[in-house]
């Protein structure tokens, strides 16, 4: 009688044992498709795109691309080269900058969309942000990379190839239009460039 009971309270307990270790499966297999997963995943990508970003960043940096573009400008007309009206252009191709070119190899094939903009503290003290390549309005996952920039006054503007001028950034009659002298010690200004990548 004494061994029925044992081996009864035994099957109980290993039946209980299998129904919480179903349980316990059960409720991963439910958490493994719960909107946290998803924006786990996401988080993922928005880093991801971040980090090219700063790379981008970081070499454009180390080899004068980045000033090149911010300083790829026409006196003339008062645009950026290669753009009709207005101080940023729509299309990274048309802007033709080593910046942009880098950019689009970076994220066209992927399906990444970027904007990049130019912020800069006016003689006033105000803050500006300008559209330099803009490609649209960003969705609520874009992520943001940035780095800061020193014009100095003897900066040479660059042409349409991407060659110095003998035009300077302070010498310029409408570069002031896009960034405006900060001060007369020498350092124009400082921008800062700002990037901003989203999947479209």
């Amino acid at each position: 009688m004494v061994t029925v009971r044992a081996q009864a309270h035994t099957l109980e307990a290993v039946t209980a044992g299998m129904i919480l270790l179903a349980s316990v499966v059960f409720a991963l297999q439910v958490t493994a498709v719960t909107p946290l997963s998803a924006s786990t995943s996401s988080q993922h990508i928005e880093n991801q795109q971040q980090s090219s970003a700063v790379g981008v960043l970081d070499t454009a940096r180390e080899t004068g691309a980045l000033k090149a573009a911010v300083v790829h400008w026409d006196d003339t007309n008062g645009t950026l080269h290669g753009v009709s009206a207005g101080a940023y252009t729509t299309d990274a191709e048309v802007n033709e900058t080593r910046l942009g070119r880098m950019l689009l190899d970076t994220f066209q094939s992927r399906g990444v969309a970027f904007n990049v903009y130019v912020t800069y503290t006016g003689d006033t003290g105000t803050v500006a942000r300008e559209r330099f390549i803009y490609r649209g309005e960003p969705s609520d996952n874009a992520a943001t990379a940035t780095t800061s920039l020193a014009l100095y006054d003897d900066d040479p503007l660059y042409d349409a190839n991407g060659t110095a001028t003998d035009t300077t950034v302070n010498g310029s009659s409408t570069y002031g239009n896009f960034v405006p002298s900060r001060s007369d010690t020498g350092l124009y200004n400082v921008v800062r460039v700002e990037v901003v990548v989203w999947r479209m």
